[in-house]
């Protein structure tokens, strides 16, 4: 009998080193992976935090400017103080791209103006000329130099298009605009 207990008594023994052998690698391996994961902060540091209430509405209004057959010149979205302001293509009919920019620059300060607002508040527009060539960029940046300056321009993108609106419509510029606390 001693050599029988003795006997169960090793091969449960065996069956508990067989099983550490495996499972205990196997939880290390997991603790190993999973504190090796990145530490992830989910928030963005660049951007200002605002508190959300969940459920909560704020009132949005809209107002539509020069409204015409299709769309408006432009349309200002007001909420809790801030008015953004998105501005539809201007165009100019002069006889080349210089001063089709210019117009269309200048109708862009005129929208913004009639909407309450300036080029300083502008984040981003968009350029779009007809057959573009790079010939064009040192023109345009001087007519936007002349007209808006260059300190704080906005984010801005410059596309070469096929064909506009009209046949004689060479540049349509839009623009967004953002205004806070003021009428």
């Amino acid at each position: 009998m001693k050599g029988q207990y003795s006997r169960a008594n090793r091969t449960r023994t065996n069956k508990k080193q067989i099983q550490m052998k495996y499972v205990f690698p196997f939880i290390a391996l997991a603790v190993l992976l999973f504190s090796c994961q990145p530490k992830t902060d989910k928030t963005d540091k660049s951007q200002p935090h605002t508190p959300v209430i969940i459920g909560a509405k704020t009132p949005l209004t809209k107002t539509y400017i020069d409204p015409g057959p299709g769309y408006s010149q432009a349309v200002v979205v007001e909420a809790n103080g801030i008015k953004t302001i998105h501005i539809s293509g201007q165009v100019g009919t002069g006889p080349n791209f210089e001063s089709q920019l210019n117009e269309a620059l200048e109708g862009l300060l005129k929208t913004l103006e009639h909407s309450g607002a300036s080029f300083e508040d502008v984040v981003k527009y968009n350029t779009y000329v007809v057959d573009y060539q790079p010939s064009y960029l040192d023109s345009f940046r001087t007519v936007r130099k002349q007209l808006l300056g260059d300190k704080d321009m906005p984010a801005s993108t410059l596309v070469g298009v096929e064909a506009l609106g009209k046949p004689e419509w060479k540049v349509e510029i839009d623009a967004i605009a953002v205004v806070e606390g003021r009428e």
